[in-house]
């Protein structure tokens, strides 16, 4: 009978988070984009509201100063513009002959004319027009007497104060939303801790055995939920684990020894046991930084072997891996021991030279490199036609930055290819 209850009961304890945080979610972009929605559609209703007060406005003012036009009484119309430019939000207001001058004009501050003069040619048809911005609103109205059209006013308004307002009210309300979220949070908060008690309580026996590496601990079942089946099986899990600990340690020591073999050979080159690209970014990194720190010159030699495709392609790839181990060997020898010589892929392979005393004992090295790569080398009873071709770079003077000193380093050995091969340069430089 109990567990046909608990079967029948709402599964609330396992849900609260996920349906706390879901409502939430939904409680706060429902209100969102209400405030967006009710924000923009005041905007624009208040901003008609006052473009149609700007044109009735602008109707009545032409009204007025029709005679004025058709009189020349240019005085009276300026009288006129002047009385009407109490308004608060208004920039500017003109009235203009059918010939397109000025007849009249009113101007707040340093605003800027009219965006529009209506030519002669089109008064007769002339009609109310009107421009909005976000900034401001422009309206354009025939000025006439007896259905006679005799000029047009142009009338602009500011719709700063209106903007402010629509922003104010915005603020408001995006406060007040903000507060409501809040306090649903808060509420919803303390629901769900009252609901999560049991899982928290789970919760934080799982990060003391993790922790501690007590297994000899159990959890405790309160209600025949979600979260009591779940602390069920964790028992059993603890159980289980309690049993496997000690093989599981063994494992874990084995899996390190290998780990620890397989970290020296992902660092290593396969066929000539240099180390490897992967080996060769991290040095380059470490070795420029100690240089940059202790001011010590540095240099980087991009190796690129000159006719090793010629000799993979008419002695076979045995033949060239051959070549690449008996040239790795010769740089090798005539390497310093803190130099650091790495084969980056294929034929190209690249060496670090820290705490050099000049860059003449750079270039002198970078020459007895390619001196013993050029050594006459037999795969098999041939001759191998091999040579090195290399591009040196020095930090900090060319370059500062690992990606920058390569690039710096690999132009140079392109302009020691096109100089020759078998020969080196240094980047932006004559050569040796």
């Amino acid at each position: 009978m109990t567990e046909s209850k608990a079967s029948l009961s709402p599964p609330a304890d396992s849900l609260v988070r996920r349906l706390t945080r879901m409502n939430l979610q939904l409680l706060s972009v429902t209100m969102l984009l209400t405030f967006a929605l009710l924000a923009t559609a005041t905007w624009y209703v208040a901003r008609g509201r006052q473009v149609h007060a700007a044109q009735l406005s602008a109707r009545l003012l032409a009204n007025s100063v029709s005679p004025m036009i058709v009189f020349a009484d240019r005085p009276a119309a300026q009288i006129e513009l002047e009385a009407f430019s109490r308004r608060s939000d208004l920039l500017l207001v003109q009235v203009q002959t059918l010939a397109g001058a000025v007849f009249a004009q009113w101007q707040a501050g340093d605003g800027t004319p009219p965006t529009r003069i209506v030519p002669p040619v089109a008064a007769a048809q002339l009609a109310d027009a009107t421009s909005v911005t976000m900034q401001e609103l422009e309206v354009w109205a025939p000025i006439r007497l007896k259905d006679e059209v005799v000029g047009v006013l142009v009338l602009r308004e500011s719709l700063a104060g209106l903007r402010m307002a629509v922003l104010t009210l915005s603020a408001a309300a995006a406060a007040l939303i903000a507060m409501a979220i809040l306090v649903a949070w808060r509420g919803l908060l303390l629901v769900q801790r009252r609901a999560l008690a049991p899982l928290v309580e789970l919760s934080n026996l799982a990060e003391h055995i993790a922790r501690e590496r007590d297994y000899g601990k159990r959890a405790t079942v309160y209600r025949r939920d979600e979260v009591g089946r779940l602390t069920e099986r964790f028992n059993d899990m603890l159980k289980r684990i309690e049993v496997w600990q000690a093989d599981l340690h063994q494992q874990l020591e084995q899996e390190q020894e290998a780990g620890q073999q397989f970290q020296q050979l992902a660092h290593r080159d396969s066929l000539t046991g240099l180390p490897n690209r992967l080996f060769f970014q991290g040095e380059l990194q470490r070795y420029l930084a100690f240089s940059t720190e202790n001011d010590e010159l540095m240099a980087l030699m991009f190796i690129d072997l000159d006719n090793f495709k010629t000799v993979n392609d008419k002695h076979g790839h045995d033949a060239g891996d051959a070549v690449l181990c008996e040239v790795s060997r010769r740089m090798a020898s005539v390497v310093r021991s803190r130099d650091v010589l790495c084969r980056l892929g294929g034929d190209e392979f690249a060496l670090i030279l820290p705490a050099l005393p000049d860059q003449a004992a750079a270039e002198h090295l970078a020459q007895r490199l390619i001196d013993a790569v050029r050594v006459t080398l037999t795969i098999n009873g041939v001759v191998m036609p091999i040579g090195a071709t290399v591009g040196l770079a020095f930090a900090p003077v060319d370059a500062t930055d690992a990606t920058a000193l390569l690039n710096a380093s690999d132009q140079a050995m392109y302009e020691a290819k096109r100089a020759g091969k078998n020969t080196y340069r240094r980047v932006h430089s004559a050569g040796a």
